[in-house]
Formats: C-alpha cells, sequence, structure tokens
C-alpha cells in the first residue's frame, strides 16, 4: 500500500456530503460532467489509482482487470451488487472488492410496494388521463384495478430485501409465500408469516402476485424463462426490482401483450436502458428508471460506507465489506 494520501478515482458524481468527505480524507478525482466511462477512461482510471469506486453501469471484467497496473489495489464498488465486476480475477491479480450491502434494503422494498400498487390499482394509467386533460368525470367502472389484501405474493428471493418486502406486504394484508436457496429459521418464518415452497414452479403456479428479489447470477440467469412464465395464471401480476437478466424480457413482453399475464411492474432491465419497445407500449406495465434505491439518505449511506471501506483498507485492514467468489 502507497505511503500517504490514497489516489482515489470515482467514476459518476456522488452526493455532495459524500464527495465533500472523500475530499478530506483521500488524493480524490471526481467525476465533472456526471457521465459513465467508456471502457478506455476505466482502463486508465485503474492505472493511475490505488482505489477505484465504480457504480453498477462500469463493467469490470477480465480483460479490463487485465489492462490495470500494479498500483490497483481496491475496487471499492458504490453499491451492493457486483455482477458487473469479475471479482474471482480481481482476487487472482491481488486486488480487492467491497460493496456497499444494506444500505438499499428498505428504499428498494417501498418501491417494490410501490409497483405492486402502481400495476393491480392502475396508477399510471389514472395518471395519463388526468394529465391529458380528457377525464371525463368518476364513473363506477372506469379503472377498475384489483385489492392486494387477501392476495398470495410470492417472493423469489428472501434476502434482506425479500424480507423487508414481506413485512410491508402483511401490513397490507397480502399472504406471505417464498422460494429461496435456503429455508429460513422457524422463528423468522413465523414472524413473517411465510410459507417456504421448495419447489418454484408449484408456488409461482398458485400466486396472484410474483416478487423477483434475487440477485444476478449464473443460476438465476432467465429464472423466470418462457416456460415458468407459462405457469403464472392470466390474472397473476409480476414485479421485478432486483435484476433484469432474472427474467427473460422477451417471453415476458410476448405474454403481456398475449393477455397471458395480467400485467408487470419493472425497475430493472435484462438488456440495461435498452428495453424492448413493444414492453414500452403496454398499457398493463408500469416502467421506472432503475429507481428502486434512489433516496438522498440511501445514496449518503451508500457513499459513507464506501468511505469506510477505503479508510479501512488504508490503515492495513480489510475492508468490512469485502466481497469474495465465494459469497456470490
Amino acid at each position: 500500500m502507497p505511503a500517504g494520501r490514497l489516489s482515489v478515482v470515482v467514476t459518476r458524481r456522488l452526493p455532495e456530503p459524500v464527495e465533500t468527505r472523500m475530499k478530506e480524507l483521500f488524493d480524490v478525482d471526481l467525476r465533472d460532467p456526471d457521465r459513465p466511462m467508456g471502457r478506455e477512461e476505466l482502463a486508465e482510471a485503474m492505472r493511475r489509482a490505488d482505489v477505484l469506486v465504480p457504480t453498477i453501469t462500469d463493467v469490470i471484467d477480465a480483460g479490463l482487470l487485465a489492462q490495470a497496473g500494479d498500483r490497483l489495489k481496491l475496487i471499492a464498488n458504490y453499491g451492493a451488487g457486483v455482477d458487473h465486476i469479475d471479482v474471482a480475477t480481481a482476487r487472482q491479480r491481488g486486488i480487492l472488492v467491497s460493496n456497499t450491502p444494506g444500505v438499499v434494503t428498505e428504499d428498494t422494498a417501498d418501491m417494490t410496494l410501490a409497483l405492486i400498487l402502481g400495476v393491480t390499482r392502475r396508477i399510471p394509467e389514472g395518471l395519463a388521463v388526468m394529465q391529458s386533460g380528457d377525464w371525463p368525470g368518476w364513473s363506477p367502472m372506469a379503472l377498475l384495478g384489483g385489492r392486494i389484501g387477501g392476495k398470495r405474493l410470492g417472493i423469489l428471493g428472501m434476502g434482506r430485501i425479500g424480507q423487508a418486502v414481506a413485512r410491508r406486504a402483511r401490513a397490507f394484508g397480502m399472504q406471505i409465500h417464498y422460494h429461496n436457496r435456503r429455508r429460513l429459521r422457524p422463528e423468522v418464518e413465523a414472524e413473517l408469516e411465510a410459507t417456504w415452497w421448495e419447489s418454484l414452479d408449484q408456488m409461482i403456479a398458485r400466486m396472484d402476485v410474483i416478487s423477483i428479489n434475487c440477485p444476478h447470477t449464473p443460476s438465476t440467469y432467465h429464472l423466470m424463462n418462457a416456460r415458468r412464465l407459462k405457469l403464472l395464471k392470466p390474472s397473476a401480476v409480476i414485479v421485478n426490482t432486483s435484476r433484469g437478466e432474472v427474467i427473460d424480457e422477451n417471453a415476458l413482453t410476448r405474454m403481456l401483450r398475449a393477455g397471458e399475464i395480467a400485467g408487470a411492474g419493472l425497475d430493472v432491465y435484462e438488456r440495461g436502458a435498452e428495453i424492448n419497445p413493444r414492453l414500452r407500449e403496454l398499457p398493463n406495465v408500469v416502467l421506472l428508471p432503475h429507481m428502486g434505491s434512489a433516496t438522498i439518505e440511501g445514496r449518503i449511506e451508500m457513499g459513507e460506507k464506501v468511505i469506510i471501506n477505503i479508510k479501512t483498507f488504508a490503515d492495513g485492514h480489510r475492508p468490512p465489506d469485502q466481497v469474495v467468489p465465494a459469497m456470490l
């Protein structure tokens, strides 16, 4: 580790309190203007920095890591997900990787419930009517949605966010079901009043709402593929605030257009910002621009975790949120 202040390169603009604290502690290169770095810019940054602070839009693969200089020793990711970073290759090259787990839990769970309500109660359609100025007045049969109280919610992935979603959904009177790699402890199940399904296929065939809350890994890529989507009831709704790659977006689009699924609420997409244009046209779909964790409080907390990880590393210790391949 170099003597003196660490050289830190940040790939995107961060909240002002975070940037101010970084300038106090490190020799930091902040991003201005706020636009994504190209691959060559990332490679150059990795050659001159002791620490790189990327975000989920920065794909750091084996090829890019091969261009990193000997100086780079820590990739302090601004965000919890690290599927955009080749952690195994970084480790082989002696580069540590850290993330910011736990920060986005409550904000993402809030957005999940917002999407469930947005789709089932047809909120965007009502908003569009009002903004167009074409509302003819109240009618008993206008914009009829569905009640979520009493409905079955199937949560795919019962980690921090999945459990936070369960707590909120219970408050709305929903029945909680879940599928997870590991069953929760009995006391946690009892607290959440949650029913575990060993079979994902059997669970999704019986749910009214499916919430995707699992990470993107090789085993979860297209976990909700065309075959599984066909198991959903025609009246079912699917919501995704996790990772777009978990759902086969083309298959989902076809089924929504065919009326084989009642609706969808999506905050993430399989190809990032390249969203299927046929998906945009559907009135029974709520699309958000990956804003599930977009609160000022959450963004500042993420920055504080990044700073703690870097400062701990600078002091000669393992970052508290270090990611190792076995964790993925």
